[in-house]
């Protein structure tokens, strides 16, 4: 049997985190939520999680980009996947299905638009789980 997964929710947004941990909960995965940027820091630092799923817009304007930002400097964290799920599309920069239009601009491995639908969601986090995992146990 394969090890539960743990992922991280990082949202302000306190009824949209209940949905989606409530769904993320009956596909048996094992959930903890964060509802601001520091203490989401601090769970992401002091946790081991397989997958972050992201809201942008928190706190006094785009704090979900500087977690992702300070993620990708840190070698411990920088390997998790990270599911940006965000009400915003244009005004980031990004083009849907997830092309960031700078590859720099902020670096994550894929974009939902909310709300997002169930099954897409549930698509989205086992997809980029089952790429995490083929990653490690790709022979170096």
């Amino acid at each position: 049997m394969t090890q539960q997964k743990r992922l991280l929710i990082i949202d302000d947004d306190p009824d949209f985190v209940e949905g989606i941990k409530s769904i993320l909960d009956t596909a048996n995965y094992n959930v903890d939520v964060a509802y601001n940027p520091k203490d989401g820091l601090q769970a992401l630092q002091t946790g081991s999680y397989d997958l972050l799923l992201l809201d942008i817009m928190m706190g006094r304007g785009a704090e979900g980009i500087m977690i992702a930002r300070k993620m990708r400097k840190d070698a411990r964290l920088r390997e998790m996947p990270v599911l940006i799920i965000t009400g915003i599309r244009e005004q980031m920069a990004f083009l849907f299905p997830g092309e960031p239009v700078h590859p720099r601009f902020v670096q994550v491995d894929e974009m939902v638009e909310k709300p997002v639908e169930p099954k897409l969601l549930l698509e989205k986090v086992s997809a980029l789980l089952e790429a995490a995992e083929a990653l490690k146990n790709k022979p170096k």
